[in-house]
């Protein structure tokens, strides 16, 4: 089992960046391929970016692509998502979850959450 906890988020002007962690207590951490995904005000939740166990595969949404990376560093029980040029469209909760199939990531139907980081965005 893993308990992740994000964080990392906060106001930015657009054009900016941030970087969102995604960590885990566990032990089993590095067994699990890790998504990060979003929900706006009023929106369903949304996959944003994947990344498999060992990082050598990545998946991410059109929205985001080319302005967002995913990592990961395993020795530290952590994913990153670095975010650039940021939009106000960007604005939302910011949740990661994790599944040992890397390719369910991007369908994003879990049962547990956790509170997620607020990113927000102004213009």
């Amino acid at each position: 089992q893993v308990q992740l906890v994000e964080s990392g988020g906060g106001l930015v002007q657009a054009g900016g960046s941030l970087r969102l962690s995604c960590a885990d207590s566990g032990r089993t951490f590095s067994t699990y391929a890790i998504g990060w995904f979003r929900q706006a005000p009023g929106k369903e939740r949304e996959f944003v970016a994947a990344i498999s166990r060992s990082g050598y595969r990545t998946d991410y949404a059109d929205s985001v692509k080319g302005r967002c990376t995913i990592s990961r560093d395993n020795a530290k029980n952590t994913v990153y998502l670095q975010m650039n040029s940021l939009k106000p469209e960007d604005t939302a909760v910011y949740y990661c979850n994790a599944d040992v199939i890397f390719g369910r990531l991007r369908v994003g139907v879990y049962d547990s959450w956790g509170q997620g980081t607020q990113v927000t965005v102004s213009s």
